[in-house]
């Protein structure tokens, strides 16, 4: 049931506190349960088999071509998101989906200190995409896949994708991927809002009558006044998003 005001936005039913109280404790039983399947799955995830992946595949780094096995600095693992890229376009057109994803990594220590590494696979070339992550502020490592090396990481799927690796010795597996709503993993703004009354405020939501809900789940939810989102502070404080790219009569949209 939701309280309606003349000229406001729907509301929650008010109550007293022990009858809220009651009704979160009946929800948190569930939100347990949620949690313990959440880690019945992360024990099966655990058990999969792997795909062994050849250590030597190039990648380009800002001192030029680095093999894979590289990229795990020494760590045992690596987690790898696979950015998409649309080579000659300016930042206002870069992925929205992947900017949002990508926005949300910024400390890295506490993978590190479970022999984890981190980094990004962009899909267009180093010297272009690294300036859109520098004009992002973004500090994870970052490289580009060259066409040679895509067929071998990113086989029959497409970037953006998120995928866990595993080192032994001089050898490199693929352990685990996953895309879509999978990479929700990375952005904990979506994790704080499904806390909110109002949620995501997308349409595909299951909220009651009058919530608002003002983006769609294709790119909208993640644009702003015809920029991916986050990119408005960056702009705001005076960064240059000057990628170098070509005239619009030159661009050729990257593999993605």
């Amino acid at each position: 049931m939701t309280e309606m005001r003349a000229g406001a936005r729907a509301l929650p039913e008010i109550t007293d506190r022990q009858t809220w109280q009651a009704r979160i404790d009946e929800l948190r039983v569930k939100e347990k349960a949620h949690t313990r399947a959440g880690d019945a799955l992360a024990a099966e995830r655990r058990r999969l088999p792997m795909v062994e992946v050849d250590p030597q595949t190039p990648l380009i780094g800002a001192d030029g071509p680095v093999p894979l096995i590289d990229i795990f600095d020494g760590r045992s693992q690596l987690i790898a998101y696979f950015q998409m890229w649309y080579t000659g376009r300016p930042a206002a057109e870069q992925c929205e989906g992947c900017t949002f994803s990508t926005s949300h990594i910024n400390e890295l220590s506490y993978l590190h200190s479970r022999d984890v590494s981190y980094a990004t696979f962009c899909a267009g070339p180093y010297e272009e995409s690294s300036r859109y992550r520098d004009f992002m502020g973004w500090t994870v490592p970052w490289y580009s896949v060259p066409e040679e090396s895509v067929d071998r990481l990113v086989a029959d799927r497409h970037f953006g994708i998120l995928v866990c690796y595993l080192r032994d010795g001089d050898k490199v597996f693929e352990t685990y991927w996953t895309t879509g709503r999978g990479n929700e993993v990375m952005a904990p703004s979506y994790g704080l809002l499904d806390l909110t009354v109002y949620g995501r405020q997308e349409f595909w939501e299951d909220s009651p009558e009058g919530w608002p809900q003002h983006w769609n789940a294709a790119g909208g939810q993640f644009r702003l006044d015809g920029r991916p989102t986050a990119q408005w502070s960056r702009i705001k404080a005076g960064r240059n998003d000057d990628l170098g790219t070509a005239p619009d009569d030159q661009h050729q949209p990257r593999r993605h």
